[in-house]
């Protein structure tokens, strides 16, 4: 099992930053893919952003390219969303996750956290 707490959510303004974390604990956790994803009211969940378990390869959705960056800091067994120049349809719950794959699809991912709102006003 592994267990996945997330912080650093809240409410900014529009062109503002944040930045979340997620921390892990009960396995290792450089030995798994992480992953953050986000839900909208009325809206499917979303990919958002993956890091590979050694922090070599990232990929994100298009729509958040050049704004949000993955990261993880394996010594600390934290993953982190640095999220700058925010948009108001960045408001979501973001959710960090864990997977053995390398995957943007939420199915493949087995752990997850509770969930951190993000509120982004006009």
């Amino acid at each position: 099992q592994v267990q996945l707490v997330e912080s650093g959510g809240g409410l900014v303004q529009a062109g503002g930053s944040l930045r979340l974390s997620c921390a892990a604990s009960g396995r290792t956790f450089n030995n798994y893919h992480m992953g953050w994803f986000r839900q909208a009211p009325g809206k499917e969940r979303e990919f958002v952003a993956v890091i590979s378990w050694g922090g070599g390869r990232t990929s994100y959705v298009d729509s958040v390219k050049g704004r949000f960056t993955i990261s993880r800091d394996n010594a600390k067994n934290t993953l982190y969303l640095q999220m700058n120049r925010l948009k108001p349809e960045d408001t979501a719950v973001y959710y960090c996750a864990a997977s053995i794959n390398y995957s943007s699809d939420y199915p493949k991912y087995a752990y997850w956290g509770q969930g951190t709102q993000v509120t982004v006003s006009s």
